[in-house]
């Protein structure tokens, strides 16, 4: 009896992945030959980590690291190696790259798995616009690497080689919802939860009642708004919210915008990157309350790394991103499911496969 999907590990089914995998290969030693060619490092981020992450919706996977007393000390598996790769920077490194093993509980779609590859690099003393550059460089390199001249998700194509549009996300919310995004947000970044559920409902969007600004604001987001990007090119979502950037600083000019943008190509996110928040209270003060907002919803909280903070405080101005490197190689090879370009897919729990 076969209660689940059949093993990867079967012959014909690995047959019928085989060119995507291969593909893989090619795109990873493609884009480290880029990174390397610009005077990047290679660092590999330690997986145990005393934080997974502090942001309200990420969930980390838990262990126990024993000591030679025989004590047990709670550590996670990093969803990032961002903390790490920042304390790095803190040291003086000024060009770093990742490809990191990460994960992320409570994530399994065609577009997630609990554990996959994520690769982030940084660039020290130097803006987010030039992250825009790298990303825009790379998607031509992966799709020349894997022989694509189209990135294919679900029928929906975009031009690897053309240059991405880019979208405020003031400007999306009013063009594909017809919402003025700024208007329900002060000038000191807070939020105004009943003008944009007003918008929202206006707008034909269903809410609950104890949705909160940010989850009506994802609300819109993946039922409006994400299904326009990066269709026929990637486009750039840039200037979001500032308490929908967790790890970003301020926008000069502008309190109610981060430095954020995030890359989508076919509809699908693959990356998120900062102009990196380098103010340790600050920094402190949103984890702390994001970790409140978890506690709320589902009564856990991650503790903070205090030796992030302090290596905050010593960091230079940088900017960083995470690329799902996974869902770039889908795109690249037209695979409709992660699992289909992921070497040794992680086994459901119940369900037989053999």
């Amino acid at each position: 009896m076969n209660d689940g999907p059949p093993p990867f590990w079967r012959p014909d089914i690995h047959a019928d992945r085989r060119h995507a995998l291969l593909a893989r290969g090619r795109i990873k030693s493609a884009l480290r030959r880029w990174f390397e060619a610009r005077d990047f490092v290679e660092v590999e981020a330690a997986i145990l980590q005393l934080s997974p992450g502090n942001e309200t919706h990420l969930h980390g996977f838990a262990t126990v690291l024993i000591d030679d007393a025989g004590a047990g000390h709670p550590y996670y598996l990093h969803t990032s190696p961002e903390f790490a790769a920042k304390k790095l920077l803190a040291a003086g490194e000024p060009r770093i790259f990742d490809f990191a093993r990460v994960f992320r509980n409570r994530e399994r779609t065609a577009l997630h798995h609990p554990e996959f590859t994520m690769l982030e690099w940084y660039r020290a003393g130097e803006d987010y616009e030039s992250l825009m550059a790298d990303s825009a460089a790379l998607l031509a390199e992966a799709a020349r690497a894997a022989g694509a001249t189209l990135l294919q998700w679900r029928g929906v194509e975009a031009d690897p080689f053309a240059e991405p549009e880019r979208l405020t996300l003031h400007d999306a919310f009013a063009r594909h919802a017809g919402i003025d995004l700024l208007a329900t947000i002060g000038q000191d970044g807070a939020t105004d939860r009943a003008a944009l559920a007003r918008a929202a409902i206006a707008a034909g969007i269903r809410l609950v009642e104890d949705d909160s600004w940010s989850d009506i604001f994802s609300r819109v987001l993946s039922e409006r708004i994400e299904p326009h990007l990066g269709q026929g090119r990637a486009t750039i979502l840039c200037e979001y919210p500032i308490s929908e950037a967790a790890l970003a600083r301020p926008k000069p000019g502008d309190g109610r915008i981060a430095e954020r943008f995030e890359l989508y190509a076919c509809g699908v996110e693959l990356a998120n990157a900062f102009g990196e928040l380098t103010d340790p209270a600050e920094q402190r003060r949103r984890f702390e309350a994001d970790m409140d907002e978890k506690a709320r919803i589902y009564g856990e909280r991650y503790p903070v790394d205090e030796d992030f903070l302090a290596a905050l405080a010593q960091m230079p101005q940088a900017s960083g991103i995470a690329l799902g490197f996974d869902r770039l190689v889908m795109l690249c090879t037209g695979a409709p499911r992660i699992e289909d370009v992921l070497w040794t897919p992680v086994a459901e729990p119940g369900r037989r496969q053999a």
